[in-house]
């Protein structure tokens, strides 16, 4: 059974920073292409960044580019989020993903998903 379990999340005020783990088990997580989503409140989910399996290709959102890193180690199963420089619009949900389906990382081609941590920016 495939279980993506997200930590890390909690209250920050504007300018702070926090960093998001996610925990992987059940998989070949090696094989994977792991992503960050979020769901700002009253908003649809959407992608914040992906890194490749074998680490070194990354890719995010614009609206977070510069200000966040995704990074992960396969030795631990994990993929991480560090978020600096967090605005109040950051406030959301953060969703772990795993996909091998595509290297986009749309979100119809998620095969998995954490059950998310809830990131509050106060301003």
């Amino acid at each position: 059974q495939v279980q993506l379990a997200e930590s890390g999340g909690g209250l920050v005020q504007a300018g702070g920073s926090l960093r998001l783990s996610c925990a992987a088990s059940g998989l070949t997580f090696s094989r994977y292409t792991m992503g960050w989503f979020r769901q700002p409140p009253g908003s649809e989910r959407e992608f914040v960044a992906r890194i490749e399996w074998y680490g070194v290709v990354t890719y995010y959102a614009d609206s977070v580019k510069g200000r966040f890193t995704i990074s992960r180690d396969n030795t631990k199963n994990t993929v991480y989020l560090q978020m600096n420089s967090l605005k109040p619009e950051d406030t959301a949900v953060y969703y772990c993903a795993a996909t091998t389906r595509s290297a986009t990382m749309t979100l119809g081609a998620v095969e998995y998903w954490g059950k998310g941590t809830l990131v509050t920016v106060s301003s």
